[in-house]
């Protein structure tokens, strides 16, 4: 089986998350951009789910010893039926910047008191295996969509997701506290042990 980890994706900061969470597992772990490998990939399923998988297959058949680990994740907000969802990277257009993004989300959500201001991040990682097999996973975490932007730790959505529990939103976490708790985070324990299954 592969002993190394490629990691679809060409974001250093999921790079970053990832390395830390799957230190342990000993093995080396590379992005797309460190194995060479750059294609277009059409993500044109209707779940986290099917999108991480449609990555993970396509990064695999150009390098089929590696166990390829893809992942789809985004913000579902309960009040806008559950967006931007699956759309979280492309909201408001590709090309714009997370700034004007949770602006805008904030905006949609003005006068909404806190009890409907419900949201979750979703991440669904899906792993490619050298013998042809795909398994996937999800995981969440449940917080509130903020008032202002918050935070220098996250990226993307992370400064306008608050979580009560803790009075901050996930960008103003340490990076370590993050990690423990975070969609990504969640759903990459969940994958550790069939990993390490399909290396037994």
């Amino acid at each position: 089986m592969g002993s190394r980890i490629l990691f679809a994706t060409g974001n250093q900061d999921k790079m970053k998350e990832i390395r830390m969470i799957l230190a342990d597992l000993g093995m080396e772990i590379v992005s797309m951009k460190e194995a060479g490998i750059d294609i277009d990939i059409v993500e044109d399923g209707s779940t986290f789910e099917e999108n991480a998988m449609i990555k993970a297959k396509a990064v695999a058949e150009l390098s089929p010893e590696d166990i390829v680990l893809a992942d789809d994740s985004g913000l579902e907000i309960d009040h806008l039926n559950k967006e931007p969802g699956i759309y979280s990277a492309r909201y408001a257009g590709v090309d714009t910047s997370y700034t004007i993004k949770n602006n805008m989300l904030l905006e949609r959500l003005n006068g909404v008191p806190d009890e409907k201001r419900t949201a979750r991040f979703v991440c669904a990682i899906a792993a490619a295996f050298p013998d042809g097999t795909v398994e996937t996973v999800r995981g969440t975490i449940e917080g509130r969509i903020g008032y202002e932007i918050a935070g220098e730790n996250g990226f993307g959505y992370d400064p306008i997701f608050y979580l009560p529990e803790y009075g901050c939103t996930t960008a103003e976490l340490d990076p370590v506290k993050k990690n423990e708790l975070s969609h990504r985070g969640n759903a990459l324990r969940a994958m550790r042990p069939i990993i390490e299954r399909k290396m037994g």
